[in-house]
């Protein structure tokens, strides 16, 4: 009995060793960061490996023992909205990406399985579509920007955009001299949208490859969007370099004197306007985003984009996509449409956005970090809070 009980005792210890391992194994991608994360979280994703054991000891000296070990599977929410996630990325950003998604899939998406759109000016690679479906809880899809929406429109100089381009090197400005990030830029703002790949979807969140999630995220940011008439959200705002867009607010203020009746009285300008209603050249910052596409898709916006892209700055100067999609949100939106995602930990070096108080109890940044604390001559956010809500 004794040598039964001996034997029994290493089976249960060897079946402790191997749930150890699996909890391990789940945890993999966690080491990549282990200095951000909390004890908590190790003991909330060890809680969630259960070991069920089954053995049959047998009145001889051999003992038998079958053992199954599970990983819990969170099911997907019976509700969810009609969203994805788009990424536009290339093959060589497959390092900082999935850095990336392992952190958005650990604090959100494992539990809700919303899919991802990739989307590329070039063909991506099998290397690339194998490892990152590999990882993440939702269904890839992986498409190919069309030419003539990654291409100069014929409308344009392209011996002038060049001469611009190098002008701004000289002097300096931030992505001055680049030519495909103006493409890119004149992408993001009129076109990512219209790729076939989104059609299906009425919500989108955009993700770029090495930005990081610092905190839980423990409910649906888009049903939340649905559900309280929200048409855009964002984490962090600040202003614009004036070298990039020294044309913007003229050209914009021309659209509006020429659409006047596409201009709602309940609107957001005076978010990117100051006291004296001049240009304070404040927007939202794109990289993170949490929209409706029937915004993007809307006549009013589309008309807005053209109007732009006629006009030529995205390649005579270097309009980005940030200070383009704020200009429009703060046309055709109002305050109640237009949500700061405060309690969304995320970082797009250099900056944070780092909730507050209470909530920073399930994230790793530090509230301190946050811009419109570190920097708020920098920060636009405590503008827009401040922002009376229109009575409607």
């Amino acid at each position: 009995m004794a040598r039964a009980y001996d034997l029994r005792s290493i089976l249960f210890v060897l079946v402790a060793f191997v749930g150890a391992v699996v909890v391990l194994r789940d945890l993999r991608y966690d080491f990549a960061f282990v200095g951000d994360m909390r004890a908590a979280e190790l003991s909330r994703r060890t809680q969630e490996v259960t070991a069920t054991m089954t053995s049959t000891v047998m009145q001889t000296e051999m003992t038998m023992v079958t053992e199954t070990i599970q990983v819990a599977s969170d099911p997907a929410p019976a509700e969810k909205a009609n969203a994805a996630f788009v990424v536009l990325t290339r093959n060589k950003d497959l390092k900082d990406l999935r850095e990336t998604l392992i952190q958005l899939e650990d604090r959100f998406n494992r539990h809700y399985k919303y899919p991802y759109v990739f989307l590329n000016n070039e063909p991506f690679s099998d290397e690339f579509k194998e490892k990152i479906q590999g990882m993440v809880s939702g269904e890839c899809q992986f498409g190919l920007i069309p030419e003539e929406h990654w291409s100069y429109p014929e409308y344009i100089d392209q011996t002038r955009a060049a001469e611009a381009r190098k002008d701004m090197k000289e002097r300096k400005v931030i992505y001055g001299g680049n030519e495909s990030y103006r493409h890119m830029c004149r992408y993001e703002s009129g076109f990512f949208f219209r790729h076939p790949l989104m059609d299906q979807y009425k919500w989108y969140w955009r993700v770029e490859p090495g930005v990081k999630f610092g905190c839980e995220i423990d409910y649906d940011p888009f049903l939340f969007m649905e559900r309280n008439n929200k048409k855009y959200g964002f984490t962090i705002s600040i202003k614009e370099v004036i070298e990039t867009i020294p044309t913007l607010w003229n050209t914009t203020m021309d659209f509006m004197d020429k659409h006047k009746e596409m201009i709602p009285a309940a609107n957001l300008m005076g978010f990117v306007t100051d006291k004296n209603g001049e240009y304070n050249r404040c927007h939202f910052w794109s990289n993170f985003e949490i929209g409706s596409l029937d915004f993007l898709r809307s006549d009013q916006y589309m008309a807005y984009f053209d109007h732009l892209d006629r006009a030529g700055g995205f390649f005579y100067e270097r309009w980005g996509d940030a200070p383009v999609h704020s200009l429009g949100v703060s046309m055709f939106l109002n305050k109640n449409e237009v949500h700061w995602f405060e309690d969304i930990g995320y970082y797009h070096g250099p900056l944070w956005n780092c909730p507050k108080g209470e909530a920073n109890k399930k994230c790793w940044c530090s509230e301190e970090e946050s811009i419109e604390i570190k920097n708020p001559a920098w920060s636009c956010t405590l503008n827009f809070k401040d922002l009376p809500a229109p009575k409607l």
